[in-house]
């Protein structure tokens, strides 16, 4: 074991750091000489893609510069590896934006919310994960309409949101920082207007309903006395209905070669329970808006009976896009990757979360429940206060994610308690949403000239 440096030194480690990095600096951001060109980058991550997939990603992308950005994570890791850093890592989510936050089922069955998306996840500059994180609230703000004074204040409590809570973790009991959790009634318990719980109210409770037996009655059809997926092409298509052009062969192959693998992941008490459902039918999903295009599918299992059924997702994990410009994850399978990030960051998890390499392929997978109490805000309905409200939540979770892995204290004694910090982040996430726009601009046209092809989805 390392030795332990008092909480007073590492407070002063952080504060010195403002003399090598000023907390001012983190406003500074221009693109480097050499940039790739966004599309050029874009089009390089579908060449290992489903590639009659591929468009439909696409036109996600194309809905406008938040979607945009959305499916732009490996843009932005580019542009994130020449900002200033103060060399303190945490485990990062690498793809931080609103939208990947949201509610879910705790193993002892209370709605939580915390950071839901781990597929680029990676030890690295606390600071990458805030700036994505300020930046989607701009695009946010700017997709409802808000004016610029509502954006950054939008935008500023996501960061004051983080750092009020880092100095919060960097007061308490190590076991206290690390069982923290964020949980759904309590964040509707602090809205202030009547009229906001009742909405957040009715929102958790069809979160609640979520469950594989919901998911059963959406999705499932009954033939020749059992179930099955229905289809529902093109974003949900059991693979007896798969093109030829798609493998569906294959795709089986390595669903039905990864399950004995992925039981291996997991604890020995959920084995037990994994045992006492069989597989019975699976389907490719598409799901998100970056991950499209990537093997992901639906696995239905079916317990004592018919009516005792568990979906669950398999979901196909590349090299984090964060890997090009940090060392590489410790873990050589990419899905193992991802689900030791999730359990670090998260003060509880999927009880179903493990991971599969399928053998002689070069495919890594990792596997968790489909539908479990999961749902997310409607940020798109949001007026000013409640997205400064979101802004600040989010923040503070994301902080409370960093604190299970870094130094909560030399973070805090860095970030201070004023609001210099704040204001660089929010300039910077003014500056890098115009960059992301003209990002934006020059993937229309090349849909416009016929270089990008795009499909409904």
């Amino acid at each position: 074991m390392t030795a332990h440096r008092s909480p007073e030194e590492r407070k002063a480690d952080g504060k010195g750091l403002r003399e090598v990095v000023p907390r001012s600096s983190h406003g500074d951001w221009s693109p480097a000489a050499g940039r790739p060109d966004p599309v050029e980058v874009i089009s390089s991550e579908d060449t290992v893609r489903i590639q009659p997939l591929v468009p439909i990603r696409h036109g996600r992308m194309a809905v406008s510069p938040f979607t945009f950005y959305r499916g732009a994570a490996k843009i932005m890791a580019g542009d994130l590896a020449s900002t200033p850093s103060t060399g303190l890592t945490a485990q990062l989510c690498g793809d931080a934006h609103l939208a990947n936050f949201g509610s879910y089922a705790s193993p002892d069955r209370r709605q939580v919310f915390d950071v839901n998306d781990f597929d680029e996840t990676l030890p690295g500059p606390w600071e990458w994960d805030l700036k994505r994180l300020a930046t989607s609230f701009v695009l946010a703000g700017r997709d409802n309409g808000f004016d610029r004074s509502a954006i950054a204040a939008a935008t500023t409590q996501s960061v004051a949101g983080y750092r009020q809570a880092m100095a919060t973790f960097a007061s308490q009991r190590t076991l206290d920082v690390w069982y923290a959790q964020a949980t759904v009634d309590q964040i509707i318990a602090a809205t202030p207007k009547k009229k906001h719980r009742q909405q957040m109210s009715k929102v958790a409770a069809k979160a609640r309903s979520k469950d594989s037996l919901k998911a059963l009655s959406k999705l499932a059809e009954h033939v020749d006395g059992k179930y099955r997926i229905k289809n529902q092409a093109p974003l949900l298509v059991p693979l007896r209905d798969l093109a030829r052009s798609m493998d569906p062969d294959a795709l089986r192959e390595q669903v039905t070669a990864s399950v004995e693998g992925y039981r291996n992941t997991l604890a020995d008490n959920r084995r037990v329970l994994f045992d006492r459902f069989e597989l019975v039918d699976i389907a490719l999903k598409v799901v998100g808006v970056g991950s499209v295009g990537t093997r992901c599918m639906i696995v239905l299992f079916q317990g004592r009976d018919e009516d005792d059924p568990l979906f669950l997702q398999i979901k196909e994990a590349e090299s984090s896009v964060l890997e090009d410009h940090l060392p590489r994850s410790q873990y050589e399978e990419h899905g193992e990757r991802v689900v030791r990030g999730q359990r670090l960051m998260q003060a509880s998890s999927d009880i179903f979360l493990g991971w599969d390499t399928v053998p002689d392929t070069h495919h890594h997978y990792y596997w968790r429940q489909f539908h479990d109490m999961k749902g997310s805000a409607d940020v798109a309905s949001m007026g000013p206060k409640r997205l400064r409200n979101y802004a600040r939540l989010c923040g503070t979770v994301l902080a409370h994610a960093h604190a299970r892995s870094a130094d909560t204290i030399a973070i805090a004694g860095y970030l201070g308690s004023g609001e210099t910090f704040d204001e660089a982040m929010t300039e910077f996430a003014f500056t890098y949403a115009d960059q992301n726009d003209r990002d934006y601009a020059a993937f229309i046209a090349a849909i416009e000239n016929g270089n990008i092809d795009v499909a409904d989805g």
